[in-house]
């Protein structure tokens, strides 16, 4: 809106500052975050030039993140996996609570990855990674391999479907495999499964400000056996932040 008087353009600035002030003031009614910039709105109104708009709030990409992590079913784990409560008596739960809080200071062009015994906390401890990258802002996905690789593999690779699809797993800042390549009674990984890992992990690979934290019963050289693209990348990615458990049933807490 611009107004003239005696010739001179006159920018309602106060108004839409008041506008602002007005619209910013009021509360909304999302739930999750208490964020005292939108007022748990999701939208500040801002100035842009002459004229007043609905602008994201810095909240946003973490409410994203939850109500994708919530579709996922890892709502209730995010609550239950943290950090605090990863539990920490042997030598090695240390080292991988250590690597993981180092991980989340140095999470840039880095991915995370830790293999191997089964009942270790891997699930546990990716999850936290996941929880605090969220608290920090970025959006997150969380693909439990098993689950998602059928729901892929049911859709004709060629249509518009299967790159919609697929697209969600690739383009997250932050996404977490969890189980990567699990099968039904350790049964190899098909070829379809190796195509679709490869086409998600080297799209994530090529993008090195995306972030990927992978969880596995494979250890890296099982991994490299399986498809040496695929595990290379990993390696090179995570080569500061990778776990291995050895099999030894002693570690399996579940047996506790």
């Amino acid at each position: 809106m611009i107004t003239t008087t005696v010739g001179t353009l006159i920018r309602p600035s106060n108004y839409n500052l008041n506008q602002c002030t007005l619209y910013n003031q009021i509360e909304g009614t999302l739930e999750g975050n208490d964020c005292r910039t939108c007022k748990n709105k999701g939208y500040i109104l801002v100035e842009v030039g002459e004229y007043t708009a609905l602008q994201a709030c810095e909240c946003h990409a973490s409410r994203l993140s939850r109500s994708l992590i919530h579709k996922s079913g890892l709502s209730k784990m995010v609550h239950e996996y943290t950090l605090d409560s990863y539990l920490v008596k042997e030598q090695w739960q240390h080292y991988i609570k250590n690597k993981a809080l180092e991980f989340m200071i140095h999470h840039d062009r880095c991915w995370f990855y830790i293999g191997g015994q089964v009942g270790v906390g891997k699930t546990h401890i990716c999850t936290a990674i996941v929880n605090k990258l969220m608290e920090q802002g970025h959006p997150a996905r969380y693909m439990l391999w098993r689950d998602e690789i059928v729901k892929l593999k049911a859709i004709t690779m060629e249509s518009a479907d299967y790159q919609q699809a697929i697209m969600a797993w690739k383009e997250i800042k932050v996404l977490y495999i969890d189980d990567l390549f699990k099968s039904e009674k350790g049964k190899p990984p098909t070829q379809a499964d190796i195509q679709i890992a490869f086409e998600i992990i080297n799209y994530r690979y090529n993008n090195k400000e995306l972030i990927t934290l992978f969880s596995s019963e494979k250890l890296v050289n099982e991994m490299l056996d399986i498809d040496e693209a695929i595990g290379s990348r990993i390696v090179q990615m995570a080569k500061y932040y990778i776990i291995e458990i050895h099999p030894d049933k002693r570690k399996n807490m579940r047996l506790k």
